[in-house]
């Protein structure tokens, strides 16, 4: 299994299982996943061995905890934008990286790939409204509640992009952008999460 550690804290279970962390506690409370308490502390660690049983024990999929990465979808319709940042992401932050280019495509590759975090151009040729939407919809989803959605657009001021915040997304980034960028906007927003 292609795992760095053998212990994980309730964060990390909890963006591998794709829940909030305070789930996580309650199934350690509860004494559903096996774990231990931090002496001398109120954090729990929980082997990696439990988490899978309890994970196979409750169809949870196991994908998430293959790779532990954070999972970046990036929808654009500019493939120049949607190469280049997948191979920089996943060179350079070590994310797990899926890319569409259609709202529509996003919307199926979401459903599938359960992004932690949504990479979404609102200026998408096939919609803008539905681009607008799907940040919307991701939240009415039960299974992407917790993906983060990071709007990118080249045609809004500042003061419009951060308006954003209002209508369903958690962040966003003015094209065009640094890499450094855009990693800090991932990490800002999983950090709200984990």
């Amino acid at each position: 299994m292609p795992f760095e550690k053998d212990v994980l804290t309730t964060g990390e279970v909890a963006k591998i299982c794709n829940v909030a962390p305070r789930t996580v506690s309650k199934w350690f409370d509860s004494g559903q996943l096996k774990g231990y308490r931090i002496p001398g502390s109120k954090d729990r660690r929980i082997p990696v061995a439990q988490l899978i049983k309890f994970m196979k024990a409750h169809n949870i999929p196991l994908d998430g905890i293959m790779s532990g990465r954070t999972r970046v979808l990036i929808v654009d319709d500019e493939r120049e934008v949607t190469d280049a940042l997948s191979k920089v992401l996943l060179e350079q932050a070590n994310y797990e990286v899926r890319a569409a280019c259609t709202a529509f495509a996003a919307g199926l590759e979401a459903e599938r790939f359960k992004p932690h975090v949504l990479l979404l151009d609102i200026h998408l040729s096939d919609s803008e409204a539905l681009a607008k939407e799907m940040a919307k919809s991701v939240r009415s989803e039960d299974e992407l509640q917790l993906t983060k959605v990071i709007a990118m657009s080249g045609k809004l001021s500042d003061a419009q992009l951060s308006g954003l915040r209002g209508q369903g997304f958690d962040g966003y980034l003015k094209k065009p952008f640094a890499v450094r960028q855009v990693i800090d906007e991932i990490e800002k927003a999983v950090a709200l999460v984990h």
